[in-house]
């Protein structure tokens, strides 16, 4: 197959699979949903749900969550892992929102990003889930994925990023990561295919032998 074959057989089978694209993560507007994504940096979404509803109990807005010290903030979120600095970041990112933003998670991703802890991928979740602007997160699985359906040979999740934008319709974007994610955990794991075993990677590469080289992110 072409790289544009293989794209659209990815797009069509991702669509059938997965016609509904729930959220992963549990939250109730866009500021919980942006403490949420952060919290998910090197855990589990499975591990931030069980963590995000001891913290919203107690903080569920910036006005609330700056009144509490970064260490009560550190003690809930210890499961998460990189507490120092994840708590550190959600007390000064509230505290940014109250100063800057009226309270409210801005809307844009210069804005987004110009706040601590928050990267381009953080960004482009909330842009895409908490907003519904086109955007297309892309982490260290969607890197694997897109380089064992050889759709990118992107060296880093920025250019793995840009090369699936090319590739699909901005219409898709949004659901498209999200539907990558979840077959990436059902089928296409880091232990359970190298790139030769599940569905999707016989499908579009029926006689690979060897599991290609993927460029870590």
């Amino acid at each position: 197959m072409l790289k544009k074959e293989r794209a659209d057989y990815v797009l069509n089978k991702l669509q059938a699979l997965y016609p509904e694209t729930p959220i992963p993560l549990d939250h109730k507007d866009e500021y919980t949903l942006l403490i949420a994504v952060l919290l998910s940096a090197q855990c589990t979404d499975e591990r931030v749900n069980q963590v995000t509803p001891a913290l919203f109990a107690l903080a569920d807005t910036p006005q609330k969550m700056v009144k509490q010290s970064v260490e009560s903030i550190r003690n809930i979120i210890k499961p998460c892992g990189l507490s120092p600095r994840k708590s550190a970041a959600i007390h000064r990112l509230s505290e940014i929102l109250l100063e800057q933003h009226d309270g409210h998670v801005p809307e844009s991703f210069s804005e987004l990003e110009a706040l601590p802890g928050v990267g381009h991928k953080t960004a482009s979740v909330v842009m895409s889930q908490g907003f519904g602007h086109p955007a297309f997160p892309v982490d260290t699985h969607i890197h694997r994925l897109a380089q064992r359906w050889g759709l990118s040979k992107g060296r880093n999740v920025e250019q793995t990023e840009a090369d699936l934008k090319k590739l699909f319709p901005e219409a898709y974007w949004n659901r498209l990561h999200l539907q990558i994610i979840y077959y990436g955990r059902e089928y296409c794991t880091a232990r359970g295919c190298d790139g030769t075993v599940c569905p999707m990677c016989r499908a579009l590469y029926p006689n690979r032998k060897t599991p290609p080289k993927v460029n870590k992110a």
